[in-house]
């Protein structure tokens, strides 16, 4: 309002100043021009008013229109950007309203200031009831710790994508995939936007193909384990009968026996191993173990299939990776597993395996000289459902591939029709084990 008055006090200052400028002017004009002709002096002082308020009209006129177009535009603009940003709003509500996902703000406090009702049904409460509550108080003491430095780092301006445990209101925990962005107004970070999707029902399904795929595995190695252990059986046996029928230990007998013993056990324990719950913390494990206590349940398989394993480390030294040991032995199986049967009774088949070191990473590389692929189908390879065996369900590649992701890994396939096929497995290197 001031500046406004201060604006009129000054048109009509001007306005006075430019009418007394024009009275004298106009004064000067007329005398100057009349050369004592009364007649002529009249003249001029009577139309002189006329010409000043034609004068102004045309400036006034020109000066209104130039301002009324300038405001009349500026108004039109205003319009339109008020018009825009009534649609950048809805779009903002449509997309936070209706999000599949839960969605909430979170200010520097840590509060909870708005969530969409797909965020109010995750978490069991409405925002009323939630504007009283933390965003920490969902998370167990597991989880918090790592929740509140993915929240500072989204403080600090870096968005963050992760994986994490809740419990709601009703105290069921429940496993999240969530990103948190921070909010920027005026180049200043004001708060936190989250989003959070409920994959609990995802892992519990993974979960449970995992173990299908896995006691899948075991039944198709059960033939060649039981092969396997028959044949230390029947030794057994024999020199059991043969003490019966002698009466006599024979020490090196006892040896033997012994050694049968324990092979049996070996293959017992890789079995039980192999059927356990694969929810165990990464350790660091020898890449060289695991692959030969695969091979104690693999040479059994390949034995009856008249085909042989080759297995080299030419890594030089023990090459150690940071994974879950069992998880790896399903892998390495599942691939050996591939190998063997795509020979095909071939008369002189066979597996190699090979561990090499390429940093940052171990390879594991397993090759056969089986029947090969066509190109077409070496891309498939590793895709849910798709297999190239009449018999195979096109899961057990599939999770192979899940695991070593998970293991932040990668597995590469190449193959030839008739000249078998290849397939590098590369696992990130750990420090080496200090003895």
């Amino acid at each position: 309002m001031k500046h406004a008055k201060q604006i009129a006090l000054k048109v009509a200052i001007t306005y006075v100043i430019l009418g007394a400028a024009w009275v004298l002017l106009s004064d000067h004009v007329s005398m100057l021009f009349a050369h004592n002709k009364i007649t002529l002096y009249i003249f001029f002082q009577r139309y002189k008013g006329w010409f000043f308020i034609l004068i102004t009209g045309l400036v006034i006129y020109y000066l209104v229109y130039k301002r009324t177009s300038e405001i009349l535009e500026a108004n039109e603009k205003l319009r339109r950007k008020e018009q825009q940003l009534a649609i950048n709003s809805q779009q903002y509500q449509s997309l936070f309203i209706h999000n599949p996902d839960a969605v909430f703000e979170v200010n520097q406090s840590g509060e909870i200031v708005a969530i969409n009702p797909e965020g109010e049904k995750l978490l069991g409460l409405s925002i009323q009831e939630l504007q009283a509550e933390n965003i920490s108080d969902f998370f167990p003491e597991k989880s918090i710790l790592a929740v509140r430095d993915y929240y500072k780092k989204a403080l600090n301006g870096k968005a963050s994508n992760f994986e994490t445990t809740m419990v709601d209101f009703e105290k069921n925990e429940k496993i999240l995939r969530c990103s948190l962005v921070p909010i920027f107004i005026y180049e200043e970070i004001t708060g936190v936007f989250g989003i959070a999707r409920d994959i609990t029902s995802i892992r519990e399904n993974e979960q449970m193909i995992v173990a299908s795929e896995k006691l899948s595995v075991i039944g198709q190695l059960a033939a060649g384990v039981a092969h396997e252990i028959r044949n230390p059986l029947t030794s057994l046996k024999g020199f059991v009968q043969l003490m019966q029928g002698t009466r006599t230990v024979d020490v090196n007998h006892l040896d033997i026996m012994l050694s049968e013993i324990e092979r049996i056990d070996l293959i017992s324990s890789e079995m039980l191993i192999l059927g356990k719950q694969q929810d165990i913390p990464l350790r660091q494990v020898n890449l060289d173990d695991v692959m030969r206590q695969v091979l104690v349940l693999m040479n059994a398989q390949a034995n009856l299939d008249n085909v042989s394993i080759i297995y080299e480390n030419l890594a030089g030294k023990d090459l150690y990776v940071k994974s879950d040991a069992n998880q790896l032995k399903q892998v390495f199986i599942n691939i050996i597993k591939n190998s063997v049967e795509a020979i095909n009774n071939k008369y002189h088949g066979n597996v190699t395996i090979t561990i090499t070191k390429k940093e940052p990473f171990a390879c594991i590389t397993v090759r056969d000289n089986g029947v090969g692929m066509e190109p077409e189908k070496v891309k498939k390879v590793g895709e849910p459902f798709y297999s190239t065996k009449e018999t195979g369900t096109g899961l057990g590649l599939a999770i192979c591939k899940k695991i070593v992701e998970r293991h932040k890994g990668s597995m590469e396939f190449k193959s030839s029709i008739g000249e078998g096929t290849e397939v590098d497995i590369y696992l990130p290197l750990s420090d080496e084990k200090i003895l």
